[in-house]
């Protein structure tokens, strides 16, 4: 490699780990914020995400999509096991493997959490917003999305759009959307 790619790389790298620190700090704080109310951290919060999901994730898909040593995916999972949100099981045809399963306590739990949402306690989301009024959306974040995709795989990437049009087919904001229509209709 030559001093020219040398110093880009290292740029690069230097760029990349202090943004992602910084945005990392204030993506924990968001969700700490967001889950503090459950009684979560954000290793369980992560876990139950991923098993609704995937539904029936063994242990070492936790880890691999939920990015966690194995270790800390089992025992988190079993902490939310003691607390009536997950079972754990075994297959007949694999029992090397454990996998976990989301009770019907710990779905309405997850339904729970995407309804309380407020974008207003997210810091992210503020720091997108003049972007999204200039643009008319969101980033797209195709560039980071590919570096993770490279670094992960593509399943790694399929569970992570899975889990999008998964929120996008639950619809839970309906019921707000009709009452808000509702309401607008007796004003009239």
């Amino acid at each position: 490699m030559d001093k020219t790619a040398k110093m880009e790389a290292l740029l690069f790298t230097q760029k990349i780990s202090q943004l992602g620190k910084a945005l990392w700090k204030s993506i924990e704080k968001d969700w700490q914020q967001w889950i503090k109310p459950y009684n979560l951290n954000i290793n369980e919060h992560h876990i139950l995400w991923i098993a609704y999901h995937l539904q029936g994730a063994s242990i070492s898909d936790i880890a691999k999509f939920g990015v966690m040593h194995v270790s800390t995916a089992f025992n988190f999972s079993k902490k939310l096991e003691e607390r009536g949100y997950l079972t754990f099981s075994k297959k007949m045809d694999d029992k090397r493997n454990t996998y976990i399963q989301l009770t019907e306590k710990g779905e309405k739990l997850i339904i729970e959490l995407l309804k309380n949402f407020n974008p207003a306690n997210h810091t992210v989301l503020d720091g997108v917003q003049s972007l999204k009024d200039i643009y008319g959306k969101f980033p797209d974040m195709l560039e980071l999305m590919a570096i993770v995709r490279n670094i992960y795989g593509n399943d790694f990437m399929d569970i992570f759009q899975k889990t999008y049009s998964d929120i996008e087919k639950l619809d839970i904001y309906k019921e707000e959307t009709e009452i808000s229509e509702n309401k607008e209709k007796e004003v009239v």
